[in-house]
């Protein structure tokens, strides 16, 4: 508002610098996380945190592993917003100390979305902007990815040797918590149903009260058809209909409908996965990628076939309009030409072709990263970047737009306030009911210098043009 407040930019033009590509890439892997999310894939990697685990430092090495895959394929403020809930019980249930875990997770969901342009936001940026296909993108950076989320995982065993050193057992005691709340749920049958109405003289079912004769389906060997009324009458919820109906038409009936329901929800959740798969391949056949995204999330609404409204809620419509105005906001401090001014400075000791040019550009990037966000620099430097690269040879402007994408990423793993990844799992931590842990700045700033620096080297040394 303020640059055309100013002047600095016409209506026209602010209108003009906002990148509907991005939009809907970022519009469609939201969408298509929440159907995944739905389709309880998120709760089957939760599972997988303590299958057969053989004890804490196993259990670091698993949160990295499926942390930065999850990450690479379904953003990774998605993976960190769904697994940190499952991560905090899965550490208080065994009696471990939450903050290595929890570091854990978040470093890895950060180093593991730089694999491919969909892990997060700004890779969506660079992949536009670059036209580097999505399979140039994940071979020539995975490499990295692989070696740095290694190095992040011993980095994290060696910093917290002594604490997850405490033994624990193999059984998989935090089971219980990997289904939702920790409370088991119960199934009321036919049988059940007068079990429990018998040891009382008053029964309750979710929805209906029951007391006196009405207690007892049937009388002296009738039906007792005021029992039947009652029961009809007094129904208050979908679930109370469900297991009522199932009770009054006989146990062959409900076990029926039971078994129909569970084979649907396996034939959506299957299509779902096909789905995500199809456009994984779609992605690396180098189809448009904006456009793949879209279409997988309109296929995904139509076979569900409910009202989408659930799981567009889930969209971050903020984060939306946020890319709007800042792709405005940069358009117009660019068009001030103090950005070009600034990079025309820095610009002779920052050639991608000599080592201490790179580490002036690693720096510079690692910086802005943490002073002005991630996307606000790829969008500030991207350009300039490959252009100064290209001048070189045109095989070093991959690489650039490549190394940007690493240290941008990467550095969001410095402090706290570095990535939405980082602050999303220290707030969902802290809400977890009488379970809540707080991840302190300086918590996570001890371990946050030493890997961002180790990791940033990996990628420089390993990414090649």
């Amino acid at each position: 508002m303020l640059m055309v407040i100013f002047q600095v930019l016409t209506v026209d033009q602010a209108y003009e610098a906002i990148d509907l590509s991005i939009l809907g890439l970022l519009f469609g892997t939201m969408v298509v996380s929440g159907y995944l999310e739905s389709a309880d894939a998120f709760k089957y990697l939760g599972k997988l945190l303590t299958w057969k685990s053989k004890g804490a430092k196993d259990l670091i090495c698993r949160i990295c592993l499926i942390s930065a895959i999850s990450s690479a394929f379904f953003t990774n403020d998605t993976s960190c917003m769904v697994l940190t809930e499952f991560v905090l019980k899965i550490a208080r249930q065994k009696n471990l100390p939450p903050q290595p875990f929890l570091l854990a997770l978040a470093s890895s969901a950060n180093i593991g979305s730089t694999a491919t342009p969909i892990g997060n936001p700004q890779n969506l940026v660079i992949a536009t902007q670059s036209g580097i296909s999505f399979g140039e993108f994940l071979t020539g950076i995975l490499p990295a990815t692989i070696l740095g989320s290694i190095v992040n995982a011993l980095l994290l065993i060696c910093m917290y040797w002594n604490l997850l050193s405490v033994k624990i057992d193999e059984e998989d005691s935090a089971a219980q918590f990997l289904t939702g709340d920790g409370v088991s749920s119960h199934h009321f049958s036919p049988a059940t149903m007068s079990r429990l109405a018998s040891s009382s003289s008053q029964g309750r079912l979710p929805g209906l009260e029951i007391t006196n004769v009405l207690t007892s389906p049937h009388v002296n060997g009738s039906v007792n058809l005021a029992y039947h009324d009652t029961l009809r009458n007094r129904v208050n919820s979908d679930q109370g209909e469900t297991e009522i109906h199932g009770f009054l038409n006989g146990p062959w009936e409900s076990r029926n409908s039971n078994c129909s329901e569970r084979w649907k929800r396996k034939l959506w959740k299957s299509c779902v996965y096909l789905v995500v798969v199809g456009m994984l391949i779609s992605l690396l056949m180098g189809l448009n990628m904006s456009g793949t995204a879209i279409s997988a999330a309109l296929a995904l609404m139509i076979l569900d076939f409910k009202d989408a409204v659930p799981c567009l809620e889930k969209v971050s419509y903020s984060l939306l309009i946020f890319f709007c105005g800042m792709f405005v906001t940069v358009q117009g401090f660019n068009k001030t030409g103090i950005p070009s001014a600034l990079w025309e400075l820095m610009e002779p000791y920052a050639k991608i072709d000599q080592v201490s040019g790179m580490a002036v550009l690693a720096l510079v990037i690692l910086v802005l990263s943490n002073l002005v966000s991630n996307v606000p620099t790829v969008l500030l430097l991207g350009a300039r970047m490959a252009a100064s690269a290209a001048l070189i040879s045109t095989a070093f402007e991959k690489k650039a737009w490549l190394i940007l994408s690493w240290v941008s990423t990467v550095a969001g793993n410095l402090s706290l306030l570095g990535s939405a990844a980082n602050l999303i799992v220290c707030e969902q931590a802290c809400r977890v009911p009488n379970l809540g842990y707080t991840l302190t700045f300086w918590s996570h700033l001890k371990f946050g210098v030493p890997s961002t620096l180790l990791v940033t080297a990996i990628g420089l040394i390993l990414i090649k043009s």
